[in-house]
């Protein structure tokens, strides 16, 4: 069956018109220790206030992410580049998918002051995936890291890539902008990638982190996925050595949940417990940081761990010293 996007007419457009036809999955009710309380404080609507005003988008928004109250309500915010619809239609995610928008000059600067405007030390940026553009969009992600580093060199950037698939030269273009943290996701473990994943490719993304190592090991490297999906715990520990065959320095592991009955479903809700586990296991794996719990995802309490993965690497190297 094809499905038909209506780009002329003005009529409301689904968000996932590929998901439109499947059937309706069970939604799980969630355990007390995934919930959150409703955002409404006040630094929650100033942060929503600077966001709309320089009309930038957030994976805060719009993969409907459960610490966007607490996050915002600190000033932090993760930014999404390159428009809100995606060229991809993974199975657990709430991004539109779509034909996309052409790229917005004036975005990098947006950014900029926008960040400049919050006052960041520490900022996330990510993006859709734009499997349209001849590059990715990595020329982009390079011009954002620079308007950044241009108006507040003092902020430290954290970027969270698409795998830039069957683009030659991208991941270049991006490690030589030098942000701090390259992020890549892996989001979950092999045998979920063709119902899960299917646009991408497991060893591609493993290969990926470990290139950006290779040409800059100055940059962080940092992989994250979620569980619940249906994987064996056997299957999670096996991708932890995996990333740190590829030297990833930091992994973060958090719970999946459905945003609707058309999406991927949960299988089960981790506990905390198990959580906790997975931390400790990743810590002996020789991570120099692992973020672990239900709520945990790839840009919450970004700042701080990075923080965190500094005085890991220089307590690492004054030990590598001192031997």
């Amino acid at each position: 069956m094809v499905t038909v996007l209506d780009l002329v007419n003005n009529r409301p457009k689904a968000r996932h018109p590929e998901k439109a036809h499947r059937p309706d999955q069970e939604v799980l009710r969630k355990p007390d220790w995934i919930r959150v309380k409703a955002p409404t404080s006040k630094g929650y609507a100033e942060t929503r206030e600077i966001v709309k005003s320089h009309k930038l988008v957030t994976v805060c928004e719009e993969a409907g992410c459960p610490n966007i109250g607490e996050c915002w309500d600190k000033k932090h915010a993760t930014f999404m580049i390159m428009g809100e619809i995606c060229t991809r239609a993974c199975a657990f995610c709430n991004v539109a998918t779509g034909i996309p928008t052409k790229l917005d000059a004036n975005e990098p600067d947006s950014v900029a002051k926008a960040v400049k405007q919050m006052g960041l030390q520490h900022v996330v940026i990510t993006s859709v995936d734009r499997d349209d553009l001849k590059d990715g969009g990595a020329e982009h992600f390079a011009e954002v890291i620079r308007a950044i580093r241009a108006a507040t060199p003092q902020t430290t950037i954290e970027i969270l890539t698409p795998d830039f698939l069957r683009k030659d030269g991208a991941l270049e273009i991006v490690v030589a902008a030098k942000p701090d943290v390259f992020n890549h996701n892996l989001e979950t473990v092999p045998s979920n990638y063709l119902t899960v994943r299917p646009g991408a490719r497991y060893f591609h993304s493993i290969r990926l982190l470990q290139r950006v190592k290779e040409l800059d090991p100055s940059i962080f490297t940092k992989s994250g996925i979620m569980v619940g999906l249906g994987e064996e715990r056997h299957e999670v520990l096996q991708l932890m050595d995996d990333l740190r065959t590829a030297n990833v320095d930091f992994m973060t592991i958090g719970q999946y949940l459905q945003p609707t009955k058309k999406h991927h479903p949960v299988k089960r809700f981790v506990t905390p417990e198990e959580f906790e586990s997975y931390a400790t296991v990743g810590k002996t794996k020789g991570f120099l940081l692992v973020a672990s719990s239900p709520l945990t995802r790839s840009s919450h309490h970004a700042g701080d761990d990075f923080a965190k993965l500094r005085a890991a690497r220089e307590a690492k190297l004054g030990l590598v010293a001192a031997e």
